[in-house]
C-alpha cells in the first residue's frame, strides 16, 4: 500500500492536478479514509519530501513543492468506468484493515524477549510445540476436537497443509479424492498437483452427498461446518454416513473447518473430527480470523498419518517462521485471539444482515461465513453481472464465472458468491450501494 500511495502522490504532483503549495490532509486522517496504518502514510510523506515533491514545515503541514508538470506518459485507452470502482466483494477474505496490528506487535515483542534461543534453531516436524499445545487446546475448547498437540502439525495456511496430505496420502497408495461440487477450484489443482484424481460430490441442502463416493475414491475433503461456496451445513446423517464409509472403506476424510468462527444465527456444529479421530483430519488456519497473509495454518492428523505428513511436509520445504509461531501462539494463549474473532463477529453478522436488506432478495446457506450465495436466473445472467461488475469497478464472483463447478454446464445453477467480509469499513457503504445497483436493475 505504501509503494501504491507514493507512486500516486507522485503522479498527481507530476501531472498538475495537485497544484504547488495544496496542502496535503493530515496524516491519520488520509490513514482513516484508506483503511491503513497512520505509519505508512507517515512514511509516505518523509519519502516523498526527501525526493522534492513535498514540503513539511513544523505547524503548517505537508504541501505540494513547486516542481512544474509534465505531460502524462501515453496509456493504452482503457473502457471507461464509473465513479466509485475498486470494490472489492471477492469471497474467502476478511476486512484486512481489521488486523489486530497492536495486539500483534505487542505479541510478537513478547515472542522475541522471551523465546528460547533454541526456538531460532532449524525446525523439526510439525511446528513450534508452544504453537502446537496452543493450538491442540484451543480447537479442544472451540471445536470440540480430539487430539493432543503431538497430532498438530503447522503448516503455512489451508493450501499448503492441503499439498501436505494429498502427497503423504498419494504415499500412502490413495489415487482418488472427491471434493465437494461446487466447490473451490484451487482445491481441486492441489490435490492434482499432489497426483491424486479428483471426483465429484454434489452438494444440496444437507451438504456433500456420500452417494456419489465410488470404489476409487480413498479420501474426501468436506468442509462441514460452512460449506464453500452454497454455506449449507452438513447434516448429522451425512457426517455419520461419511466417517463409516472411512472405516469401511481404510479411506480419510479431510475436514475443512471453513468459516466455522462465524456463526450468527447460533452456536456452531461442532468439529466432525471428534466422531472419528482415527480417520478424519482437522485442518484450520487463520486466513479468515486474521489474515491470509498471515500464512498459517494447522492441521490435526491421525496417528497413521503423522509419519507420511511430516515426510511430506519435509519435502514440500516450506515453513512458518518461528517468531509467527510463537507470536500466534501468545495471541492464544492470552485470549487476545478470541477477543479478536467476537469483535469481527459483531462486524460481519451486521454486514450479512445489512446485505440481505439492501438486496431485497433471498440469501441461500446459513447465516454465517464471510461470504453470501445470491442466486441469479442463468449463468448467463451470471456472467452479466461479473462482467457489468468489472466495468463499474465492483470485483464479484460467480458459480460458473469462476469455475466453481467440477463440469461446468448451462443448465447448472448460477448465483453470485459475494464477499461481504472484504470492503473496508470506510468503503462498506458505497459497496451496499454499488452491488444494490448491479443486482436490482
Amino acid at each position: 500500500m505504501g509503494r501504491a500511495l507514493e507512486e500516486a502522490l507522485r503522479e498527481a504532483v507530476r501531472s498538475g492536478r495537485f497544484a504547488a503549495g495544496t496542502r496535503l490532509p493530515g496524516s491519520r486522517s488520509l490513514a482513516a479514509d484508506l483503511g491503513v496504518a497512520r505509519g505508512t502514510v507517515v512514511q509516505v510523506y518523509a519519502q516523498l519530501t526527501a525526493e522534492g515533491w513535498l514540503t513539511g514545515t513544523r505547524g503548517s503541514g505537508t504541501r505540494v513543492a513547486d516542481v512544474g508538470t509534465v505531460a502524462a506518459d501515453p496509456r493504452p485507452e482503457q473502457r471507461p468506468r464509473r465513479p466509485g470502482g475498486g470494490i472489492d466483494l471477492r469471497p474467502g477474505r476478511p476486512d484486512l484493515s481489521s488486523f489486530p496490528r497492536t495486539v500483534w506487535a505487542s505479541a510478537v515483542r513478547r515472542a522475541l524477549a522471551s523465546a528460547d534461543p533454541r526456538a531460532w534453531d532449524y525446525e523439526e516436524g510439525g511446528g513450534s510445540a508452544a504453537l502446537r499445545s496452543a493450538i491442540a487446546g484451543y480447537v479442544a475448547r472451540t471445536r470440540g476436537v480430539r487430539a493432543g498437540a503431538d497430532a498438530v502439525v503447522v503448516t503455512a495456511g489451508f493450501a499448503h497443509g492441503l499439498a501436505i496430505l494429498g502427497r503423504a496420502l498419494r504415499d500412502m497408495g490413495i489415487g482418488c479424492a472427491a471434493t465437494e461440487d461446487p466447490g473451490l477450484p484451487r482445491h481441486r489443482d492441489l490435490l492434482r498437483a499432489a497426483g491424486l484424481d479428483v471426483a465429484p460430490l454434489q452438494v444440496g441442502p444437507e451438504g456433500a452427498d456420500p452417494a456419489d463416493l465410488t470404489a476409487r475414491t480413498g479420501t474426501v475433503l468436506l468442509t462441514p461446518a460452512h460449506q464453500f461456496p452454497c454455506g449449507v451445513v452438513l447434516t448429522p446423517d451425512r457426517r455419520t454416513a461419511f466417517t463409516e464409509w472411512a472405516r469401511r472403506r481404510d479411506g480419510y476424510l479431510v475436514e475443512d473447518d471453513y468459516d466455522a468462527e462465524f456463526r450468527y444465527g447460533r452456536q456452531p456444529v461442532g468439529a466432525m473430527q471428534a466422531l472419528a479421530p482415527d480417520r478424519v483430519v482437522f485442518a484450520g488456519s487463520a486466513s479468515k480470523s486474521l489474515a491470509p497473509g498471515m500464512r498459517l495454518g494447522w492441521l490435526v492428523v491421525p496417528p497413521a498419518l503423522r509419519g507420511p505428513v511430516l515426510t511430506a511436509q519435509a519435502q514440500l520445504g516450506a515453513a512458518v517462521p518461528a517468531v509467527d509461531q510463537l507470536a500466534f501462539a501468545d495471541l492464544l494463549e492470552r485470549g487476545d485471539y478470541d477477543r479478536h474473532i467476537r469483535r469481527a463477529r459483531l462486524v460481519y453478522r451486521r454486514r450479512r444482515a445489512e446485505l440481505a436488506d439492501r438486496l431485497r432478495r433471498p440469501l441461500e446457506g446459513v447465516a454465517a461465513g464471510l461470504h453470501a450465495l445470491l442466486p441469479v436466473a442463468s449463468a448467463e445472467e451470471e456472467r452479466r453481472l461479473v462482467d457489468t461488475g468489472r466495468y463499474a469497478g465492483v470485483r464479484l464472483h460467480g458459480l460458473h464465472n469462476d469455475g466453481y463447478w467440477h463440469e461446468p454446464a448451462p443448465e447448472r445453477r448460477a448465483a453470485l458468491v459475494i464477499g461481504y467480509a472484504t470492503p473496508p469499513p470506510h468503503a462498506w457503504t458505497q459497496a451496499l450501494a454499488a452491488l444494490s445497483d448491479l443486482t436490482n436493475t
